[in-house]
């Protein structure tokens, strides 16, 4: 049997354990630049607030009716969802985390636990050990645990249990094909226009057919479906082949200082991903653009992949090659909106082939890093940095509804008032 652990409105709760004011108020939380919604608690469902909804759009709803706003905060987000799992991984001994806030489980180890009641255990502890409620669809295959995790949302519940061939059948019949995981919009437009509506429908669908319509991706999920395990977990996370870092700016900007700051911010952070999952790139990829969204200003888009001299992983590199990049597309006069740099054709540090002259350059850098590495990881994030960056961040994301980060700052923590 496969658990699927998800957390409710994840980023709202977050937000809730800290404030206790927040329960049962409706609360959303918007995405880069507060432009969508992208959490809502169910109070702020039920008064009609869609996912991906422009704030701009429903500023009147959100004053009638008093719904607390916030900007993302990932810090907070990104050490609640650690802490999370960490509380998970103590019950089971094998997991694959999916995502920020869900996690599969293997319980098929765990042969004497009855699994309604040891998922409610499961429940109880990540409530009391971080305040974050999760709901538990349990099945024979991950697909059937996904199906069963959004099916038990729909009825309220907190565990669902998928082990009989009835409430399997049941739960094939409440799913919609398009809500089967594994299946894109296009697929489930096509399997509708050809009678399949329901999961049941696709389960019981020609393997032939599905194979040759959605190739073999296709034909696992409905071997899944059927109840045959075809997507195994996942133990270890695979390092990435490409790592990007951008976003769009607070505010247009028009100075190259300050893209500069930007892109330098941003292979920065590449840099810092790289050494994290202990890989070195050998090309760098940078782009700029302007908004397109304002068809009165001069619209203006280019970008450039440069080889480097050698495969790194060095912020001190990285920045610079990043700089070089930028000279080359920037022209003046336009109202910038948007950069991002991207690192690739990566490979294992410990793999790469070194220059005549690398070696003790090289171990320098290392420990260059190694040691920046360790001050911003206990002081915050670019508390060292390289000069370019600066800290003057005047095309930072625009964050009005920020909460603290009141588990990585000091600075930030709690307060307790008496009364």
């Amino acid at each position: 049997m496969i658990a699927l652990i998800d957390c409710n409105n994840f980023y709202v709760s977050c937000e809730r354990v800290f404030d206790a004011s927040l329960q049962k108020k409706p609360v959303i939380v918007l995405s880069n630049n507060d432009g969508c919604a992208v959490a809502r608690s169910e109070e702020a469902k039920a008064l009609g607030i869609q996912m991906g909804t422009p704030a701009f759009k429903i500023k009147e709803l959100i004053r009638q009716n008093d719904v607390k706003v916030f900007s993302s905060n990932y810090t907070l987000y990104g050490d609640m969802s650690a802490r999370v799992m960490q509380v998970i991984k103590e019950f089971v001994p094998r997991t694959e985390v999916y995502s920020i806030d869900e996690i599969f489980a293997d319980l098929s180890e765990l042969k004497y636990c009855e699994p309604l009641s040891y998922a409610n255990k499961i429940r109880e502890a990540v409530l009391q050990c971080t305040g974050i409620p999760v709901t538990i669809g349990i099945a024979p295959t991950k697909t059937l645990a996904k199906m069963a995790n959004d099916y038990a949302k729909k009825l309220k519940e907190t565990v669902l249990v998928a082990n009989t061939n009835d409430t399997i059948k049941k739960l094939l019949q409440a799913t919609g094909v398009q809500e089967v995981w594994g299946i894109g919009e296009q697929h489930a437009s096509r399997l509708r226009k050809k009678g399949f509506i329901t999961a049941e429908d696709f389960a019981g669908a020609p393997e032939e057919w599905i194979r040759k319509e959605m190739a073999v991706v296709g034909l696992r999920t409905l071997k899944e479906l059927k109840g045959v395990v075809c997507i195994p977990l996942k133990e270890t996370v695979a390092g990435k082949k490409n790592i990007c870092t951008s976003h769009s700016f607070g505010k247009i900007i028009q100075s190259k200082r300050e893209l500069e700051q930007a892109v330098a911010t941003f292979a920065s952070a590449c840099a810092q991903k790289l050494r994290k999952q202990n890989s070195c790139a050998r090309r760098i990829h940078v782009f700029i653009q302007t908004n397109i969204h304002r068809p009165e200003d001069a619209q203006y888009f280019h970008s450039i992949a440069l080889d480097l001299p050698g495969a790194t992983n060095s912020t001190a590199e990285l920045v610079k090659q990043a700089m070089r990049a930028l000279s080359i597309i920037y022209l003046p006069g336009y109202k910038y909106y948007k950069t991002g740099v991207m690192v690739m054709d990566l490979v294992p540090a410990n793999q790469v082939q070194l220059g005549l002259f690398d070696e003790g350059i090289r171990e320098r850098d290392g420990k260059a890093m190694k040691a920046m590495d360790a001050v911003n990881g206990k002081f915050g994030n670019d508390i060292v940095r390289t000069a370019t960056q600066d800290f003057n961040k005047k095309w930072k994301l625009r964050r009005q509804h920020l909460s603290k980060r009141y588990t990585t700052r000091f600075s930030e923590l709690a307060v307790v008032k008496a009364i």
